[in-house]
């Protein structure tokens, strides 16, 4: 963040200064276990733990101060007391990009906003200073913090926008106003939580209803929900996809599954070639350029950037291979019915003796939950898969849905005793799951040689 004193921290924030406010505060963190000098603390309160239990330590190891919602009597050093940490959090976040000149990006979308943001903080961070989000910090306290990690340098910002209702995204965007806002598309993610596809829509839709008349919305040709969003922005519009402005063509998947296609905008053209697993990544390379030429940057630079675009982000279409030749897939970090799709159409391309999928629960899916489920365990037996473990209770209808090749694990532990004995040289595994199933533990094991693979 740009420096400032703990007292004009408090002006901003509208709290109470307690002790010297001379302190420069340069940083902000919610775990206290990384205070320093020019830290400021904030003591969120949650379910397990409560910030305010660990201000003195922070304190005590240096922190230039502490945010707080009371005052806490043994902490010695500057204290500012707010009504609520999460708020006092967003304005500050606010008053940092109010104050600096960096060109905001938000990306939403019910699938690969993290593959997007990830691509899209490649291509910047090659052009001039860069901040992204760690990991899928999207929600309303990890973009105040990813805001607050931008100084007066920075250049481009860019804020992944998840919601999980309406008016979310929206609550966002008056914390990090964007100047070019993504949407990708409108999926089952969450929909039982929103209701319907078309709530989806309207949630996403805040975020190209919060660009000003000459920001840039960038939309997804190829989504008919998406497309119209234009309908909903001042904003100038810029599609991609297959019919978009920049426009996908001439994809293909060379021997290592990773795509090579071309890029056309403007009447430009480019081949292009991607170093991670999967068509889907020449879609999400195509938002992700999009996004930088409607930053201003050239084409031929997001072209020569995507060369070198590896994977950011863990457990996300993570290929390793073992030393005897087995090849594992980690896709655990989130999986919904579209991503689930994607992961098994890229293992299905790659080259393989055998296919395997062990697969978990897709969460948050409502009422359709059982159906979506049957219907990956189809679709990775229409794909070839020669093998197709679904791990516990939740994901029991994949099994069911893959038929002849389906099996059920109740647990992560027997999935990888049974897979153990069994996987060969040249075999290819695909791990997925939504985050809560923990489902990387079998790719973590696999690698490890747990159980008696080790042969």
């Amino acid at each position: 963040m740009t420096p400032m004193t703990l007292a004009e921290v408090a002006t901003v924030v509208g709290g109470d200064l307690i002790g010297d406010g001379s302190a420069l505060v340069t940083a902000v963190d919610v775990d206290s276990r990384r205070a320093a000098p020019g830290l400021l603390f904030a003591a969120l309160p949650g379910a397990h733990v409560d910030g305010h239990d660990f201000v003195e330590a922070a304190l005590a190891a240096g922190a230039a101060g502490a945010l707080v919602s009371r005052a806490v009597p043994a902490a010695a050093g500057g204290l500012v007391v707010v009504d609520d940490v999460l708020t006092a959090l967003s304005g500050l976040a606010r008053h940092q990009v109010d104050t600096s000149s960096a060109v905001v990006i938000g990306v939403t979308g019910s699938q690969g906003k993290t593959g997007v943001k990830d691509l899209l903080a490649h291509i910047l961070s090659g052009v001039a200073a860069t901040v992204a989000p760690h990991g899928s910090f999207n929600n309303e306290l990890g973009v105040p913090l990813t805001v607050l990690r931008s100084t007066a340098e920075t250049r481009y910002l860019v804020v992944e926008m998840g919601a999980r209702g309406i008016g979310h995204i929206a609550h966002l965007c008056g914390i990090a106003p964007p100047s070019v806002g993504v949407v990708l598309n409108v999926g089952t993610a969450h929909v039982g939580e929103f209701g319907s596809p078309e709530a989806i829509a309207v949630a996403k839709g805040e975020l190209v209803e919060a660009l000003a008349a000459d920001g840039v919305a960038v939309l997804n040709a190829d989504d008919a929900r998406v497309r119209a969003m234009a309908s909903r922005t001042r904003a100038r519009t810029l599609t991609f996809g297959e019919r978009g402005d920049v426009a996908v063509s001439a994809l293909r998947l060379d021997e290592h599954g990773e795509p090579r296609f071309t890029l056309t905008y403007d009447d430009e053209s480019f081949a292009v070639h991607v170093p991670q697993v999967g068509r889907h990544v020449a879609f999400n390379a195509a938002a992700a350029a999009a996004a930088a030429v409607a930053a201003g940057v050239g084409l031929d630079v997001v072209v020569e950037r995507l060369a070198s675009a590896v994977a950011g982000s863990p457990m996300r279409m993570e290929r390793h291979v073992r030393a005897d030749g087995v090849t594992v897939v980690n896709d655990a970090y989130n999986a919904n019915p579209e991503s689930m799709t994607a992961a098994l159409e890229a293992v299905a391309e790659l080259p393989a003796g055998r296919r395997i999928a062990v697969l978990g629960e897709m969460l948050e899916l409502g009422e359709s939950s059982a159906a979506a489920h049957r219907d990956v365990g189809r679709l990775a037996s229409a794909l070839g898969f020669d093998r197709v473990v679904a791990v516990g209770e939740g994901a029991a209808p994949i099994a069911e849905g893959a038929g002849d090749v389906g099996e059920s694990a109740p647990d992560v532990d027997v999935a990888v005793s049974t897979l153990s004995a069994w996987l060969a040289p040249s075999d290819v595994v695909l791990v997925k799951a939504s985050r809560g199933c923990r489902l990387e533990r079998v790719a973590e094991a696999l690698l490890a040689g747990k159980g008696p693979m080790a042969r």
